[in-house]
């Protein structure tokens, strides 16, 4: 088997539970499995949807020739790609990739706002060397350094922020209640249950006040799915109750119809016991009514309150409450926001008893 050793230009955040420095070995048989860590070179140039998240969570403009790492999997994403993992892959292919995280497999369908997606050229299957001074490489995989969750540690009150479908105002809302209920003297967890690896969710509850945050990348999962979404959703709920913190801000990205595995996470009965509030984000009224009965028909669950674009005014905030729930936008009036959950969860909970 021939290796090779490159200097990458950039590293995908996907791959951030390795710690992989800029020199890398590569290996020619490709382990073809969700997660995977391959190494590629970005073929063409873009002037949409072109940059790369990095380890540190900085965009970074991609170009003709970069060399890249990044891991496989797939994508359900109806404001940008769809995109499968391949049955085979071997150097010299051709993968594109799938979202600013670092997600390489094949599109099959792409959004037109963010246009036809990057071009990478397989360069080969990046290699990890476990023992000091061995040979022999394992093939590298997001898995390596993930969490594992917590053993017997109850999982303390957590907060649900859901959503009728992408960009619809999610993390806005959970960084506003992460803020108010720091300030009100509560340590703090944030966590990204489901979606496609990216960290910049994360990293804004962390710059809003959160003690400590983790997402499912941080649980070896590349892209969640109804049969991975649950089981990760536990185990970072739990990492996150052994910090210490007194509740947690839990965002689950995409939509509740969508095929990242939300529904798993509304129906599992033990992350249904810790919830402590639920919000629902929605775009327009018919979001609000149709994920409001959806909810309620299909797991029993009651929402608390109503946030999203679907309250940018008085017009939407008007249609909110004639559905009998309080509407609250979390950019323009996050105190209220804050304060409305903050009592919702005092009154279901031990916290500030």
């Amino acid at each position: 088997m021939t290796l090779q050793r490159i200097h990458l230009d950039k590293i995908a955040s996907i791959t951030r539970n390795l710690h992989l420095g800029r020199w890398v070995t590569l290996g020619p048989d490709i382990l073809v499995e969700e997660g995977s860590v391959i190494a590629g070179r970005i073929i063409g140039e873009k002037t949409v949807y072109n940059t790369l998240e990095d380890v540190h969570g900085r965009m970074s403009v991609l170009h003709d020739g970069d060399l890249v790492v990044g891991a496989l999997g797939h994508r359900n994403a109806l404001h940008g790609y769809e995109g499968v993992l391949p049955k085979t892959v071997k150097p010299g292919d051709r993968l594109q990739m799938l979202n600013l995280g670092g997600v390489l497999g094949t599109c099959v369908s792409s959004n037109p706002d963010v246009g036809a997606p990057f071009d990478v050229e397989v360069l080969g299957q990046v290699l990890l060397f476990q023992e000091f001074g061995s040979r022999v490489g394992q093939p590298a995989t997001i898995r390596a350094g993930a969490v594992e969750g917590k053993a017997g540690i109850p999982l303390v009150p957590v907060v649900f922020v859901a959503g009728t479908c992408m960009n619809s105002g999610k993390t806005h809302a959970a960084c506003a209640l992460i803020r108010h209920f720091d300030r009100a003297g509560l340590k703090v967890g944030g966590a990204k249950l489901t979606g496609v690896s990216l960290m910049r969710d994360i990293l804004m509850m962390k710059d809003y006040g959160a003690e400590a945050v983790l997402d499912f990348t941080d649980a070896g999962i590349a892209c969640t799915g109804p049969e991975t979404a649950a089981e990760t959703g536990r185990k970072l709920l739990s990492e996150l109750s052994a910090k210490g913190v007194d509740l947690i801000v839990a965002e689950t990205g995409d939509g509740i119809m969508g095929d990242y595995g939300v529904q798993a996470v509304l129906a599992d009965p033990e992350l249904r016991d810790c919830a402590a509030a639920y919000i629902l984000c929605a775009n327009d009224p018919v979001g609000v009514a149709g994920g409001v009965s959806y909810l309620r028909k299909q797991f029993d669950i009651g929402v608390d309150v109503v946030s999203g674009p679907a309250t940018d005014n008085r017009v939407g905030v008007r249609f909110v409450e004639s559905q009998g729930l309080p509407g609250i936008n979390a950019r323009t009036n996050p105190k209220a926001l804050g304060e409305l959950l903050l009592g919702t969860i005092r009154k279901r909970t031990e916290i500030g008893s």
